[in-house]
């Protein structure tokens, strides 16, 4: 079967979807439970936010279905909204034997264009059965998008979608202003590079960026914290008997907090944000909580509020609060075992 001829037997049709977030994370699968049968739901974890697709029609009755369940679950919604006219395909829906024959093909083709960035994956997504599996659940994701009637071939838009995909790694780990801010200057200095041998100035930048240089101060400063924050070496797991690197006790005045009991409650909160080795890398759980770890430490001894320390990530409150909750629910737990 032909590519033509599988879009033509499956064609993208008009779903409603309901988007929405809450102050603290849901239980997935007991949510995906409790919706009808033929209703997807998805989580950007980049954005926190969820998203629950349906037939056309259904996007009023989803709406009130999900307010309910997170009500007598006690979970509260943020920003929830319905939409309709969502063009989408189900994946599943194609024949089977075409959407296995399309992802062994378009598989190692993905692998071979993403060489360049693979680097940027490796940070996110270290073992390489991982990767593979990220990237063909990438191939799924854009079946899903794939709108044949703009006559695009498939192979074109997934090459567009993959660059973007992997750019949104790094903001589901670290932010998305951050991100993205680092990403432009990226771009700008390669260009520059390639352009005249060398690194611009601080000025040539700014105007390369169409900037101020109070601007671009600022905003280096982001992309300096982002970096020290995918250095925590101690967050990416230890090698047995090596020591663990625990954060600077100097923050925290003796008459509020000891030194080994600061040490202690930093050990509890480093251990809480390591990735669980039992969780695949691709999964949240197999991922170091970066952003949690640091809103806990530098609102606790930092002496650090969560709006300034927004301004200085360049990520949202509420993203935070989603880390720092995550993080909260093992810390509880580690200092139960301290305390013991």
């Amino acid at each position: 079967m032909t590519e033509d001829e599988a879009w033509a037997t499956t064609p993208i049709t008009l779903r409603d979807r309901v988007h929405f977030r809450t102050e603290r994370e849901l239980p997935l699968a007991e949510f995906r439970a409790a919706m009808p049968a033929g209703v997807t739901v998805t989580l950007d974890e980049g954005e926190g936010l969820y998203r629950v697709d349906g037939d056309a029609g259904q996007a009023a009755a989803l709406s009130a279905l999900v307010k309910n369940w997170c009500a007598v679950h006690e979970h509260r919604t943020v920003g929830l909204r319905a939409e309709s006219g969502v063009r989408r395909r189900a994946p599943r829906d194609l024949p089977p034997q075409f959407l296995a024959d399309l992802c062994r093909h378009y598989g190692p083709v993905s692998l071979k264009r993403l060489q360049r960035n693979m680097s940027t994956i490796r940070l996110h997504i270290p073992d390489n059965d991982d990767v593979v599996q990220q990237v063909s659940e990438w191939v799924l994701k854009a079946v899903a998008q794939y709108d044949e009637t703009k006559g695009v071939p498939f192979g074109a838009f997934l090459a567009t979608q993959l660059s973007k995909w992997v750019h949104d790694l790094g903001r589901a780990a670290f932010g998305r202003t951050a991100t993205d801010t680092e990403n432009k200057q990226q771009k700008a200095i390669a260009s520059f590079v390639a352009e005249h041998q060398r690194r611009p100035t601080e000025r040539e930048l700014a105007d390369l960026l169409g900037q101020s240089i109070a601007v671009l101060r600022k905003n280096a400063q982001s992309v300096a914290t982002l970096n020290g924050l995918r250095n925590l070496q101690s967050l990416d797991g230890v090698p047995d008997g090596a020591d663990h690197l625990l954060p600077d006790t100097a923050q925290a005045p003796d008459e509020i907090l000891g030194e080994a009991e600061q040490t202690l409650l930093s050990h509890a909160l480093t251990a809480s944000c390591a990735p669980d080795l039992t969780a695949r890398a691709d999964q949240r759980a197999g991922q170091p909580n970066v952003l949690g770890w640091v809103t806990w430490y530098l609102t606790t001894w930092g002496g650090q509020t969560k709006t300034q320390l927004s301004a200085d990530l360049g990520t949202s409150v509420r993203n935070m609060n989603v880390h720092a909750d995550r993080a909260e629910r093992v810390l509880k737990d580690r200092l139960l075992e301290l305390a013991g």
